[in-house]
């Protein structure tokens, strides 16, 4: 059972839940250790830079690296935005969590989260030099501020929704079975728009190419007549539509051909852009014959 109250929004039986800070200036390499020092620690869910997440996926929030400039991105890894708080707060409700892990560049900033948050100040600080070394930090500054990376700690798969339009690699060794891999496998690396690389931006003519180059996979399909690339009215990072007209082979079961030219097309298109393909349109407007 979770009761409710100003000063504390989430205790259970009584015994207030859990809350470890692990601290350090950006950088150094917290979010690449987050899931790592989650688990020795206990925590279950962790909030890193305006994200809740819980078992490897964002459970609410808005990342502070969706953000176009530094002073933004500031405002919104502290909480500053009220229907931003207000999401993760019911989120946290729902996941009921007995420990939560939150990164901040100090004691004090993640006091201001919790204070935010309405959970307790946390009963544990751990900093970015008590778990790391000098030169695991400095690589993680070089990545930083030389190659404009970040590092957020789910899945790439589950980022696409999230950073549409945005670099986004998932760490070597993701399928790795090794006890070593798996420490550092539900992370992924994400330019954002304030880093110095800026954010990517794909021509829908490029998209147009991907898709043309994927339905030529399919020999049923002879030629493409035109590609349309609608951009969701949700947000900005909503995904995308594709309509595609083709020219395919007389004789051809259609709706075979149609559903293996779907999912190949949106499978290249979110491999090479990582853009959120959210449906992919498939009309036959011409007949061919061998």
């Amino acid at each position: 059972m979770i009761i409710l109250n100003e000063s504390n929004l989430y205790r259970r039986k009584g015994v207030a839940v859990e809350v470890v800070a692990f601290v350090g200036p950006a950088g150094t390499g917290k979010s690449y250790k987050a899931q790592k020092i989650a688990r020795d620690e206990g925590a279950d869910t962790i909030i890193d830079d305006g994200l809740l997440i819980r078992d490897g996926k964002i459970w609410a929030g808005i990342s502070a690296k969706n953000e176009q400039n530094r002073i933004r991105a500031v405002k919104r890894a502290i909480f500053n935005d009220a229907g931003h708080v207000k999401d993760v707060r019911e989120a946290v409700i729902r996941a009921k969590p007995e420990k939560i892990l939150i990164l901040g560049t100090s004691e004090a900033m993640v006091r201001r989260i919790a204070a935010k948050l309405g959970v307790p100040e946390p009963n544990k600080v751990i900093d970015i030099e008590d778990v790391s070394t000098k030169r695991e930090i400095a690589r993680a500054k070089e990545s930083r501020y030389k190659e404009g990376k970040h590092v957020v700690p789910v899945p790439a798969v589950e980022l696409k929704p999230h950073y549409a339009g945005y670099l986004i690699d998932p760490f070597r060794g993701f399928f790795s079975k090794s006890r070593h891999a798996q420490e550092y496998a539900a992370k992924s690396i994400v330019r954002p728009a304030f880093s110095m690389y800026g954010k990517l931006l794909i021509a829908d003519s490029a998209i147009a190419d991907i898709v043309k180059l994927a339905a030529a996979e399919i020999k049923e399909i002879k030629g493409v007549l035109s590609v349309n690339i609608k951009k969701s009215e949700k947000d900005n990072n909503g995904g995308i539509y594709i309509k595609v007209e083709t020219v395919l082979l007389y004789g051809s079961v259609i709706n075979e051909v149609a559903a293996a030219a779907r999912r190949l097309i949106k499978q290249q298109v979110e491999l090479m852009t990582s853009i959120d393909v959210i449906a992919v349109n498939v009309f036959v407007r011409r007949l061919a014959v061998r």
